[in-house]
């Protein structure tokens, strides 16, 4: 498994585009010589065109801007969005920017789904927000309910490694050398940063090569650890029949379960699949709750009184075997502590339980589904890796376009 438990962070929950925009856009405008910014969606709204700003700002006063976009999650920025980025500096990478074809994306299936952030190689983000407006509240009725962390100390140059190591990973392929910088240009990692808390964390991430369920293995590692309570809110749910298991394992030795999932769906089809899971779970003492509010982005949990983890890895099939992803996971009372009292005000003020009698009996259609999606976790991640894999690769925005 990749990762390893850091001492000395201070790590602080970020709860929404409210706390989590300010923190990143002022850490930004505070760089000295060095931004790296990887994230799955951004936006030409007023969220991303805050960030461009910021962005285009630090790489004008000299600071090494890099970001890198999916392919998939951002189609649509406009040339002159793009040109005044890499007009100023900035080098703007697109994962796997395949042509569409006949209007459907080939690799739509294997996506860089991470948001990372680390700004001078002393502070980091990691999450699951992306740069648009839908998670600002005032986006509406489908604002989206999302967590990040910001992090300083020393496992902020683990992750600092790791975001260049993707970037030489991803440049390979290019022919145009000149374009990209050359390995003296890149920027050292400090081998060592100052404590700045109490924190124990571990960065941890899945790829499609040497680390394909480390963030799952975690998951269950943490719930088989449980003797009080586990709370996982996570927006696509529909895990693997270990991590399921799992779940009614702890159940029955004593642990209060409880799952946050979506009541109000960005997309339908998310609250079909997890509630095929339903009977399963709730028949077996699993506390299920729907989040009513607004639809639920988060991919966050805690167990008994100090493991956390804050994240991009949905538990579904897309993050748990297709996706790059990235969670840092927190050994922390206080943070717990934290993290846990925000569950527990979703769930006491915008949550319905679903409840055994609500369900009915499983017969006909629903016996059906219920049999097909038993036996469907049962059987990824093993199905998912017929699915082509292929080493990721970063183009030039203007190669892109």
């Amino acid at each position: 498994m990749s990762g390893k438990w850091i001492s000395g962070n201070g790590i602080r929950l970020l709860e929404n585009g409210e706390q989590f925009f300010p923190g990143v856009f002022e850490s930004i405008a505070t760089a000295k010589r060095e931004v790296v910014l990887e994230t799955f969606i951004l936006f030409e709204d007023k969220v991303g065109m805050q960030l461009h700003e910021a962005l285009v700002a630090a790489a004008r006063r000299g600071v090494q801007v890099d970001v890198t976009i999916d392919s998939f999650g951002s189609p649509d920025l406009s040339r002159e969005f793009i040109s005044s980025l890499t007009d100023a500096g900035v080098r703007l990478h697109v994962f796997d920017h395949v042509k569409p074809l006949w209007g459907w994306r080939p690799n739509m299936l294997r996506r860089m789904h991470r948001k990372i952030v680390v700004v001078d190689a002393e502070t980091a983000f990691v999450g699951g927000i992306n740069y648009s407006a839908d998670h600002l509240a005032d986006f509406g009725p489908e604002a989206k309910q999302d967590y990040a962390v910001e992090i300083r100390g020393p496992l902020v140059a683990e992750i600092h490694r790791f975001t260049h190591t993707a970037l030489a990973a991803g440049q390979r392929h290019q022919k145009q050398r000149h374009w990209w910088r050359s390995r003296k240009q890149l920027r050292a990692t400090p081998d060592a940063l100052p404590e700045a808390g109490a924190a124990q964390a571990m960065f941890v991430t899945r790829d499609n090569h040497e680390h394909t369920n480390d963030i799952e293995r975690h998951y269950r590692i943490a719930i088989r650890s449980a003797r009080k309570r586990v709370v996982i809110a996570n927006a696509y749910f529909f895990p693997g029949y270990r991590l399921v298991k799992e779940l009614r394992k702890a159940v029955r030795r004593g642990v209060q379960v409880s799952l946050i999932l979506q009541g109000m769906p960005d997309m339908p089809i998310v609250k079909t699949a997890a509630s095929m899971l339903y009977h399963y779970l709730v028949l077996g003492g699993v506390h299920v709750y729907e989040y009513c509010e607004r639809p639920l982005h988060g991919k966050v949990a805690v167990a008994d009184d100090e493991w956390a983890t804050v994240g991009s890895s949905n538990l579904d099939p897309l993050s748990l075997t297709l996706n790059l992803e990235a969670n840092v996971i927190i050994r922390d009372r206080d943070f717990n502590r934290t993290l846990h009292e925000r569950l527990d005000y979703l769930i006491r003020n915008s949550c319905k339980r679903i409840r055994s009698e609500e369900l009915g009996e499983l017969r006909g259609w629903k016996l059906v589904q219920s049999f097909i999606a038993f036996h469907l976790i049962r059987r990824y991640p093993a199905w998912a890796n017929w699915l082509p894999a292929h080493a990721p690769q970063l183009t030039a925005a203007r190669e892109a376009r």
